[in-house]
């Protein structure tokens, strides 16, 4: 086993789920997982966190989606880990000008409209502009082949926090 598993095999159920928490916004996903520890490595959490996510009903997903901060958007300051990492992630649209948060705004709401939840996209090395590109390209979706894009985002999402949350 791997130390950084160590610690979270070494938690209780109740501290597993909220650290989970961090990583990936639903609570029936959280709660599989911690309850399919211990993980011999980073390869077996990350294996079933994807088996878990895979198996939840759509509800879970939105839940997990409502979890996040829409791209582009100032938040209140928080200082949870999650927010912490949202922020890095979105570190893309940070410098972007004021012409593009408009637009990254409006697409947001048009978005949210069509879908009923807000954009989800593994924004990490993205810039404001590629994202947007992206926001707009999916609006024309199928909402079930947008519920699916936006499901795998959110995966991928969840890996890095993963990895986040049990490095050194």
């Amino acid at each position: 086993m791997t130390g950084d598993v160590e610690r979270l095999n070494a938690l209780t159920p109740e501290e597993a789920e909220a650290s989970l928490l961090k990583c990936c916004g639903s609570a029936k996903w959280a709660a599989r997982v911690a309850a399919s520890r211990p993980f011999e490595d980073m390869h077996e959490l990350l294996l079933t966190a994807d088996h878990v996510w895979w198996a939840l009903d759509s509800p879970d997903w939105l839940e997990a989606f409502a979890a996040h901060p829409k791209i582009g958007e100032k938040k209140a300051a928080d200082s949870s880990a999650s927010a912490n990492w949202a922020a890095e992630e979105q570190r893309g649209a940070t410098g972007a000008s004021g012409d593009t948060l408009q637009e990254l705004a409006q697409a947001n709401h048009d978005y949210e409209r069509r879908f009923g939840y807000i954009f989800i996209v593994c924004a990490t090395g993205k810039s404001a502009d590629e994202m947007l590109a992206l926001l707009k390209e999916r609006l024309h979706h199928e909402p079930d082949t947008e519920l699916r894009i936006a499901a795998e985002e959110q995966r991928r999402i969840t890996h890095l926090r993963l990895e986040k949350l049990l490095s050194p």
